[in-house]
């Protein structure tokens, strides 16, 4: 049959996109008796104490006491994707993530000799994250390629960015590890406070700390078109990979159980901030890669997942509706069916607060639907398109579905696959053995023990050692992953640099490296996610075992005809 003029043939679509997780660790005194000592409950000197503890004493990272600086140079987190830039004066100080908060970081001559990565002086342990958290030393780049640092009052990692699904839970994973072993490090540092980090969300007292999502996206799809898809999706997609919370309300005052722990903390359906009026869709434009080809969308309302399962989920939905909505915009013809919400931030928390699942939110349109039929809706348009040949693909389709079919039966034939039935689970089961309501405050204090990453204490690490929840990876690809950067994206090149060369890297950043020797320094830019993944380096014959010299003169060549 013959296309009508101007038709254009839709591509099955995938999984595959450059994409990747920012996680905030919370973070507490671990000694109850010292947490009364002066400063040892600063969280902002606990978490400097835990960046300090993994980047410059572990001894996987190489070279003890030695860091790669944070490259703050092409950060722009005051331009909105509606299209205005935020002056710095009205900004909130939480919105100058560009700033060099680490006061230590000098600027960056290009062509100039250049110094080696910071070194801290000999000592023991102690004496290296004294000196540490003196000069605030709250920033590294790991050899895996992630980006390890104080984000305002907590320990983040931010992992390595990545072109699968699958390959986000292992780097994610991987991040566990490094907090378990900064823990370790300072629980043998005479001296020093105890640390305990937790992988959730809030402290039960008013704040919430982040998990964060990162997608490129096409820059030609209009961003309204992006905010209309996504609302309705992230408000509903709670009800397959939500975490899970003892309380509603933002300071758990209101007894009961829902499905997210990041709910009650969303407040406006689009918007720039990302600690205060939380929005569901963050309008934040720094895509760090060519900007007139991509954007980055930065989501804010994920919650904290321990389930390898909900976290492979959540990214590979996400990417898929990302990816109809760039079919869509190439083709011009529709693939997901309207499904605005008449109040989208109202809905979020509607469907959190309803663990039955049998709560509707109403459209724009009157119709009242509940989140596991507007989630069913998107994956039967989304199957219609999907590219089934593609195994990453085809299992995120046949996980979302079986995910549906197993909540609409009965929530609790889903415990070992859906991480907010698993905790209700573990919590009910405490509930019933002592007798309690849900007011009972030591149901919060098991919530916070479920997400507890110290071995031996975690809930959740008891769960998965017990075989009682899914898992998708190896813990042999995981340990690897906290020392070798994933082979898709430039977080080889970075990575391996530094591994290789970490003496010869004085700052790097996710679009950014500087290679420094004798004959002066050089700051590459990787302006597309692929420029410096393994294949990248292989086709253009880039050796990251020989020297930087050469190795440098190679990338610029390959650079250029990129």
């Amino acid at each position: 049959m013959t296309e009508p003029p101007g038709h254009r043939a839709q591509a099955a679509l995938t999984t595959e996109r450059a994409m990747g997780i920012e996680t905030e660790f919370g973070v507490i005194h671990a000694d109850l008796e010292d947490r009364s000592r002066a400063g040892a409950g600063s969280a902002i000197l606990l978490s400097h104490l835990v960046v300090g503890a993994y980047a410059l004493l572990d001894e996987r990272e190489g070279e003890r006491g030695r860091r790669v600086r944070w490259d703050y140079g092409d950060e722009t987190p005051l331009r909105d994707a509606r299209g205005f830039e935020l002056q710095r004066a009205a900004a909130h100080p939480t919105q100058l993530t560009d700033e060099v908060r680490d006061a230590h970081v000098p600027s960056v001559e290009l062509d100039q000799p250049l110094a080696g990565p910071e070194r801290a002086p000999a000592g023991d342990d102690a004496e290296v994250l004294s000196w540490a958290a003196q000069r605030s030393i709250g920033n590294a780049v790991l050899r895996n390629g992630a980006r390890w640092y104080v984000d305002h009052a907590h320990p983040e990692y931010s992992a390595p960015e990545v072109m699968r699904a699958r390959e986000a839970v292992v780097v994610d994973r991987a991040g566990e590890e490094i907090a378990r072993s900064a823990m370790e490090i300072l629980e043998a540092a005479e001296g020093i406070p105890d640390v305990a980090l937790y992988k959730n969300n809030t402290d039960g007292k008013g704040a919430s700390y982040g998990t964060h999502e990162n997608y490129l996206v096409d820059r030609a799809v209009p961003f309204e078109r992006v905010t209309a898809a996504m609302l309705p999706f992230l408000a509903t997609r709670q009800v397959l990979v939500g975490a899970g919370r003892v309380g509603r309300g933002t300071r758990g005052e209101h007894p009961g159980f829902q499905l997210s722990s990041r709910a009650d903390f969303m407040e406006a359906e689009v918007g720039l901030e990302t600690t205060l009026n939380r929005p569901i869709v963050n309008t934040r434009d720094e895509p760090h890669s060519d900007p007139s080809r991509f954007r980055r969308l930065h989501l804010i309302i994920g919650d904290a997942n321990l389930l390898e399962e909900s976290t492979f989920l959540k990214l590979g939905t996400t990417s898929l509706v990302l990816a109809a909505l760039e079919e869509e915009h190439r083709t011009g013809d529709p693939i997901l069916p309207d499904l605005r919400l008449a109040d989208p931030v109202a809905a979020v928390r509607t469907i959190s607060h309803d663990p039955s699942l049998q709560a509707t939110v109403t459209l724009t349109d009157g119709r009242e639907l509940t989140a596991l039929a507007i989630q069913r809706l998107l994956l039967e348009a989304l199957s219609a398109t999907a590219d089934r040949e593609d195994e990453e693909t085809a299992q995120v389709l046949v996980t979302w579905g079986e995910l549906l079919d197993l909540l609409e039966r009965d929530p609790a034939l889903a415990a070992d696959r859906v991480e907010w039935v698993a905790k209700l689970q573990l919590l009910q089961r405490y509930r019933s053995r002592h007798g309690l309501d849900w007011s009972d405050p030591r149901l919060v204090m098991v919530d916070l023990q479920y997400s507890d990453l110290r071995p031996g204490r975690g809930l959740f690490m008891k769960l998965r050692a017990a075989g009682a929840v899914t898992t998708l990876v190896e813990q042999d690809e995981v340990d690897a992953a906290v020392t070798t950067a994933p082979t898709s994206t430039r977080a080889h090149l970075r990575g391996g640099l530094i591994a290789a060369h970490g003496q010869h890297v004085p700052s790097a950043g996710w679009d950014a490296i500087t290679l420094a020797g004798p004959e002066g320094g050089h700051r590459l830019r990787l302006a597309d996610p692929r420029l410096g993944s393994a294949a990248w380096c292989a086709r253009y014959g880039i050796d990251l075992s020989a020297d930087p010299e050469t190795i440098l003169d190679a990338l610029r060549r390959a650079v250029s005809e990129s």
